[in-house]
């Protein structure tokens, strides 16, 4: 059971930080170069709510399996620091993922639903931002943690 517990944390991270490193490195950047306006912003909208569904996915199944296989292991107050810096670093970066989906994405979307396009590129900006902190946040956490059981 711990062999699968692990394997769906692994795939919900590499979905999740992987869907982040290529929307932030890859499909952003190419969205201005090919597009005229408004179509990068309608497809950024459009690719981030089929994204966020697997996120939303995702951070059921790390949470899921992350505690199944802490306290499989370890009690909660006597784990490695590596874990410890896990959990804390995952949760951190649910919280960002929630503001991003309920906040800016939220303003994206009613703004191109209702012909709002001086609220686009705000609401751009900040998902942007947010996106670039969680994924420096989630390669932080994967060196960490991978490194972190040999120290």
């Amino acid at each position: 059971m711990y062999a699968l517990a692990l394997t769906c944390h692994l795939l919900a991270a590499i979905i999740w930080i992987g869907g982040m490193f290529f929307t932030y490195v890859c499909l952003r950047p190419s969205l201005a170069e090919t597009l005229e306006p408004p179509q990068p912003a309608r497809l950024l909208a459009a690719t981030l709510r089929r994204f966020f569904k697997w996120v939303w996915a995702a951070i059921a199944v790390l949470l899921l399996s992350g505690f199944y296989m802490a306290l499989s292991r370890y009690s909660l107050s006597a784990g490695p620091l590596w874990l410890y810096l896990m959990i804390g670093l995952g949760i951190v970066m649910m919280l960002l993922f929630a503001h991003i989906y309920f906040a800016p994405f939220t303003r994206l979307s009613n703004a191109l639903a209702n012909a709002q396009p001086d609220d686009v590129p705000g609401a751009i900006s900040q998902i942007r931002t947010i996106v670039a902190i969680n994924l420096g946040l989630g390669l932080l956490l994967v060196v960490s943690v991978t490194l972190g059981r040999y120290l």
